[in-house]
């Protein structure tokens, strides 16, 4: 009984272990915050705004601006929504198991695939992945990289609705981009190295239910591709309403600057492939065929895919890949534009 008393008092008067200390929680800027700001400074100067809106330039600006983002919105969250529950629910095995064994058949089979399975470009380069860890040959991944973001259903539908009554654009951007895309594949199985191309890490979504692994995955996507989207409406309002029509038509008429000009203008947008029909068709001063150069090379060459490729593949695959991927799109393009107008 003694021992039990003593126990107890010795238990009660033990100094208790000090509780960790609670992590302090830091305050940092996101883009919620930002858009708050920028309303509330918005609705604080509408006086100002109203003013300003009364010049028939900004007039024209805004009108083609939000022509383009209101255009291309559905779109884009489609698409984005479609790559999510691909790169969430279908398997990586699937692709395996789909694709032919010969690596010379595999690469147009991949192509065609990236026709099926909608996705815009960040979902194609986490997919190529996969299905280079899974075993699937180099050449057939590479080909669906390149191929999915820029000829699946959602983006053909978009190119119908930006080109009212020119079917032709919608075939000849599908012609051109497969085209291309194949190309790349056949070339890296003729002139690829392994030690060029880097085992892309394994990214999962461990601990998380799919549900909110879908969840997360769209709203991802569907923050770059809608900020992208901004950014090219952004650019080409202000190229048609800023840049004097003289300069442009003398670019335009000019089949080789018009060609060159929409490439490097493709590579640096970087707009969602959801959503550069949209932007291609307000460029009515260029050609069919330059403006078909725009479409073929935006999803396959971009500094965002560059960025992505570094990332997944490593950079002595994407120093030589993005560039060899540039010339044979604009290659594809011209020639097919060649043929059909």
């Amino acid at each position: 009984m003694f021992g039990e008393y003593l126990h107890s008092v010795q238990t009660e008067t033990a100094p208790r272990a000090a509780a960790p200390p609670r992590a302090k929680r830091r305050w940092s800027v996101r883009s919620v915050e930002v858009l708050a700001v920028l309303l509330l400074a918005a609705i604080a100067a509408r006086g100002l705004l109203a003013d300003a809106m009364d010049s028939p330039r900004l007039q024209s600006w805004t009108t083609v601006f939000i022509s383009i983002v209101i255009q291309a919105m559905p779109f884009v969250a489609l698409g984005t929504l479609l790559s999510a529950a691909i790169a969430v629910f279908v398997p990586p095995a699937f692709f395996t198991r789909a694709l032919p064994r010969n690596p010379v058949l595999a690469v147009p089979a991949a192509g065609l695939a990236g026709g099926i399975l909608p996705g815009c470009e960040c979902a194609s380069v986490p997919v190529a992945g996969a299905l280079v860890r899974r075993g699937v040959t180099p050449g057939a991944a590479l080909a669906f990289l390149l191929s999915a973001p820029a000829i699946n259903p959602v983006v053909m539908v978009s190119t119908y609705v930006a080109f009212p009554g020119q079917p032709s654009m919608v075939a000849a951007r599908f012609g051109a981009s497969l085209s291309a895309a194949v190309v790349m594949g056949w070339l890296w199985l003729r002139l690829g190295r392994a030690d060029w191309l880097r085992q892309p890490k394994h990214h999962d979504h461990a601990g998380e239910g799919r549900l909110m692994a879908f969840v997360a995955a769209a709203r991802h996507d569907m923050t770059q591709a809608g900020g992208y989207l901004a950014i090219g409406a952004f650019a080409a309002a202000t190229l048609n309403v800023t840049v004097p029509p003289s300069w442009l038509r003398a670019v335009a008429e000019n089949p080789v600057l018009s060609v060159l000009a929409l490439a490097v203008l493709a590579v640096v947008l970087s707009i969602c492939s959801e959503a550069d029909a949209f932007v291609a068709a307000s460029l009515t001063q260029f050609s069919l065929t330059a403006r078909l150069v725009f479409l073929v090379v935006g999803p396959m060459v971009d500094l965002k895919l560059f960025a992505m490729q570094v990332g997944a593949f490593g950079r002595r695959f994407a120093l030589r890949f993005a560039p060899a991927t540039l010339v044979v799109a604009v290659l594809v393009a011209v020639g097919t534009g060649a043929l059909l107008w």
